[in-house]
Formats: structure tokens, sequence, C-alpha cells
């Protein structure tokens, strides 16, 4: 009889343990992204004309600049398992899904993914920008992100009301602090203010790809992944080296023809380069 007590006893126990250990092993967690905007190696700090602490860059022609603004969109994030499995983070859900990168609100560097599911993730892609279905001014169905984007103080949705700016740049450039304005984003055709006449003009959204140097481990711990965003590519990406003036600095005057060429040094040109300006800089799990 007592043997049997011991066994009943040990089987209890070993239920409990199994239990404990089932109760405490998470099936989800989040990736924490973390944004650093940098000109080359340098973390961007803003300034004024007349600052004496902003970051300078000098770009491949030559001309130095720096900025007094730096905002850009991060939407549609999918996350790769080492199987190759998307697992995708509320791409159709601006307000749960989409963020305004500011470079001037320490806060908006960092963007958590959460409830992704355990596991080890070998790439990342996301979208500069908002892709075209989702692309139009929406305060009743995606309140939450059209505040964070504009009304409009961010100014990050363009004044005719069509879409959204996807990225959005002011500074100044040459010894004698010219200004620097360019504003990124999809364009549309068709008569102001009548959606139903609305056909996609210059498409501006850019799909990023981006393959971790190790895997994110996903588990009972949450790995931080650090997201370099290099605009020293503004102006001297993969694709297009840009001289600034004339049609190249302010955005009331460069066509749509001149802002592709930032966007594909800053997205990419959607063929032969699939990350533009961004590169991993550390995956901490």
């Amino acid at each position: 009889m007592n043997t049997l007590k011991k066994y009943s006893f040990l089987i209890l126990a070993l239920s409990v343990f199994v239990s404990c250990k089932k109760d405490k092993d998470p099936v989800a967690n989040n990736i924490n992204l973390h944004f650093n905007n940098t000109f080359k190696d340098k973390t961007i700090v803003l300034g004024d004309a007349a600052s004496s602490t902003a970051t300078v860059n000098a770009s491949a022609n030559g001309q130095v600049h720096h900025f007094s603004e730096l905002k850009y969109v991060i939407s549609n994030i999918r996350v790769i398992k080492a199987d190759g499995t998307a697992i995708p983070y509320n791409i159709n859900n601006l307000d749960e899904g989409a963020t305004v990168i500011n470079q001037a609100k320490a806060q908006s560097l960092d963007y958590v993914l959460g409830n992704i599911p355990v596991g080890e993730y070998k790439q990342i892609k996301f979208g500069l920008g908002v892709k075209a279905d989702l692309n139009t001014l929406n305060e009743a169905k995606f309140p939450k992100f059209y505040a964070a984007a504009g009304a409009n103080d961010t100014k990050m949705m363009w004044e005719w009301g069509a879409g959204y700016r996807f990225t959005k740049i002011e500074g100044f450039y040459d010894t004698d602090n010219k200004t620097l304005s360019i504003h990124t984003g999809s364009t549309v055709e068709g008569t102001n203010g009548d959606e139903a006449t609305y056909t996609q003009g210059v498409d501006a959204y850019r799909d990023i790809t981006l393959s971790l140097p190790k895997l994110a481990v996903v588990g009972k711990n949450a790995p931080k992944i650090t997201i370099k965003a290099d605009f020293d590519k503004l102006l001297s990406g993969k694709t297009n080296t840009i001289a600034l003036g004339g049609d190249n600095a302010v955005p009331s005057v460069h066509t749509a023809v001149n802002m592709v060429k930032y966007v594909d040094n800053l997205g990419g040109n959607g063929t032969s380069d699939l990350s533009g300006m961004f590169s991993i800089a550390s995956v901490k799990n």
C-alpha cells in the first residue's frame, strides 16, 4: 500500500510539473523593432539653419546638408520564419500595423509587433509608405493612423487629400543653407475631390526585404531587431546620384519623375534593389 501511495504521489508531482511547464511556455511573444536613422554610421541629430549640433552630411557630389525634420511611414510588416512561412502583422489595418517614424520623437523610433508566434525568424519585410489599396485619407476607418500621420501637425498628407506622404524631409544644403524640402508619396490622376475618377499615377510605395544576420528567436524572450535607415542614400543611392538645386530641392518644383529618383534611393527600385537605405544593424534575443 505504501509503495502504491509513493507511485501515486510521483505521478501527481510529475503531472503538476508538466502542467506548470506548459503554462510557462508561451505560444507567442513580441518582436521589438528599433529604427536608427543615420548619415552613414552617425545617428542623425536635427537642427535649424543656424544649428551647431545638427549632423552634417556630404553627398557623393560634395554637397553638405543637414535635416530639420525627418519622417517616414512603415506599414505592411511581415516576419518570415526559418522555414519560409510568412507571418503578416495587421497588414490591412493601418491603426494596428503601420507607424510614422519621426526623428524628433524618440518614442516613435521603437515599434512593437505583438503576439508573434513562437519560432525562429530569418527575414523581415515591410513597406516604405502605404500600399495602393489603403492609401486614402480615411479618418473614420483608421483614426489612430490618421491622427499620427497628419491632422495635419506632422503634415504626412498631401494637401489635395489624395493620400499620405510616405517620406517628409526638411533641411538645408550647401554652405549658404539653401532650403531642402523633399516629400515623396504615390500620386493619383483624376478629378480633385471625386474619388470615383481616381487612378494610380506614380507608385511611390516600396516593399523592403531584409535578411537577418542571425535568427530572431521568439519564445520566452522578445527579440529586438535594430533597423538602420541610412539617409546618406537620399542623394548618394545605389540607383541614383542626385545633385540638389533647381528641380531637385523643393516639392513645389521637383516633378514626379524627379521624385521617383529619391524614392528609388530610399526604398529601392523594386527589382535589383529591395532594401534601399535600410539594413539590419543587430538582432538581440
